[in-house]
């Protein structure tokens, strides 16, 4: 894996790893700031929500961190793959059900770090 790619995926998952304290920790205190465009009383009855939704995106985290320290590297392309595109697929998701931010901010990094991935010549060790 190119250092580029490696450092895409890896500030990918620091990023979900901050969404994840975000919505598990910081729900009610942070996030009618961040979403100022909801009703400030739809915060905490939503808490369990937003921490479910926080413990998948530290998944997310785990699976990219994970695909950094795997040694072989047909797998290691394997499965940062399939974790960019998790990363993908729900940010094109958040765009289009809560707002186009999501989609920049989750979508994009996630497309850019594929094709570092894989404008590489591919190794199979």
């Amino acid at each position: 894996m190119s250092k580029l790619a490696a450092t895409l995926i890896g500030l990918i998952a620091l990023l979900h790893l901050y969404i994840a304290w975000f919505e598990i920790f910081a729900w009610t205190s942070r996030g009618p700031e961040v979403f100022s465009n909801f009703p400030r009383d739809l915060f905490e009855p939503t808490i369990a929500m937003a921490a479910n939704q926080g413990l998948y995106n530290a998944f997310l985290a785990a699976g990219l961190l994970w695909s950094l320290l795997i040694k072989d590297r047909l797998w290691q392309r394997k499965v940062a793959t399939c974790f960019l595109l998790f990363v993908a697929a729900a940010g094109l998701f958040g765009g289009v059900t809560v707002t186009m931010r999501i989609a920049i901010v989750q979508t994009l990094p996630a497309v850019l770090a594929l094709l570092f991935l894989y404008l590489q010549p591919k190794k199979t060790d």
